[in-house]
């Protein structure tokens, strides 16, 4: 019996030594959205056209903060926080159109959109990694972001960016392994 066991012993240590990246953790994180995919998102942006569509339209493209989730609505004194963040930018340095929205004050808001989809996998050897001596991760996907100015029913003003390609990689190393974070555990008691 105990050579079976040693054998069993032998060949689970000789599995997690070789690496098997596929008993690793891996995280999805998708922002939900009528887009799949950055293009869509920017096709759809792309229709609107400033001081021509309206707020139905937007409606119509997926862009509705009362249906569409992690569509945010904000109003005039957000948008003021997103076109001046100090005081080196002036209400003059902004783009006519929202100068005109921005002084009717309560007829002026926004849209913000920032839908994503980012994957998160470990990869590597596993016996490093559950013992907390490295730890390597990919980060890949897409976000998109974008901020839409309306006065009233009317889009005045549009911006768009983001990312169309998320490729990242994270190397952890603790030389100490699962004793690394043992002085955070001593110092809390």
């Amino acid at each position: 019996m105990s050579t079976l066991l040693k054998a069993v012993t032998g060949l689970l240590f000789g599995t997690l030594l070789t690496g098997c990246s596929s008993l690793l953790p891996r995280v999805e994180n998708t922002t939900e959205s009528p887009w799949h995919s950055f293009e869509d998102a920017q096709e759809d942006f792309e229709k609107i056209v400033p001081g021509q569509t309206t707020i139905s339209q937007l409606k119509e493209l997926g862009f509705d903060p009362y249906v569409s989730p992690n569509v945010s609505l904000i109003n005039y004194l957000d948008l003021i926080q997103h076109f001046i963040p100090n005081s080196s930018i002036e209400m003059e340095d902004l783009p006519p159109s929202v100068q005109a929205c921005l002084y009717v004050k309560e007829e002026c808001y926004g849209y913000v959109i920032e839908p994503s989809v980012i994957h998160s996998k470990r990869y590597g050897n596993v016996a490093l990694d559950v013992l907390n001596f490295k730890k390597l991760t990919q980060v890949s996907g897409w976000r998109f972001k974008a901020l839409l100015v309306l006065k009233k029913d009317l889009v005045v003003y549009k911006l768009a960016g983001g990312e169309p390609n998320v490729l990242k990689f994270e190397k952890k190393n603790n030389p100490l392994g699962p004793l690394q974070d043992i002085g955070d555990v001593l110092r809390f008691k």
